[in-house]
């Protein structure tokens, strides 16, 4: 069972259903034993990184989800989930991520329309079973005005080209991350949702 963690934010019936789709079990909780029961989690989100980092502060799950992690349990953070595994976020001044994965949130330079928003380019950085028959130039949908900088960019999985090398699905072990939405990005998107699938069974 996968649990799609209920934290006040996101768009999680989009997830819920596109996990569905795939035959995948899942439960949209913010119960804490069931996420430890749970065989993945996946961190979904919308919105400010500050707001949503204080709802699971709120909500007490920010050491539910690193403890679940650290024993090697699938994470995959989507969209602003994804940024909040990483160690800070520059989105409307500084705040403290997971820290999970190394890296910093920063906005998009000048000169670039903001947010990003729309379909964009896929590109392989290194190969992994989360990309299976993903093939360079694929496309998928993008809505952020903020972007990693990785510390390590051997943690990126694809990118694509926004004015910067735009990590696009992030890789560390088992905590995982797609910055675009798959659940709204077509047949690329349920690509990478049924290679996460076959990952964690």
């Amino acid at each position: 069972m996968i649990a799609i963690i209920d934290y006040g934010v996101g768009n999680l019936m989009n997830v819920y259903n596109a996990l569905k789709k795939l035959d995948m079990d899942a439960v949209i909780t913010g119960d804490k034993k069931v996420i430890d029961n749970a065989s993945a989690i996946v961190l979904p989100g919308v919105g400010a990184f500050k707001d949503a980092m204080d709802h699971l502060v709120e909500h007490d799950l920010v050491e539910t989800i690193k403890d679940n992690a650290s024993k090697g349990k699938y994470l995959l953070g989507i969209c602003l989930g994804m940024q909040m595994l990483f160690d800070k976020s520059y989105e409307d001044g500084q705040w403290e991520g997971l820290g999970l994965l190394e890296g910093e949130i920063v906005r998009f330079g000048d000169g670039l329309k903001v947010p990003h928003m729309g379909w964009n380019e896929l590109h392989i950085n290194k190969p992994h079973p989360l990309i299976k028959d993903i093939r360079d130039g694929e496309y998928v949908y993008f809505v952020h005005s903020y972007h990693l900088d990785p510390k390590y960019f051997d943690d990126v999985l694809l990118y694509t080209d926004y004015g910067v090398k735009v990590p696009a699905v992030v890789c560390k072990d088992n905590v995982m991350g797609m910055q675009f939405h798959p659940e709204k990005s077509s047949d690329t998107g349920i690509k990478l949702l049924q290679n996460f699938k076959e990952l964690i069974k």
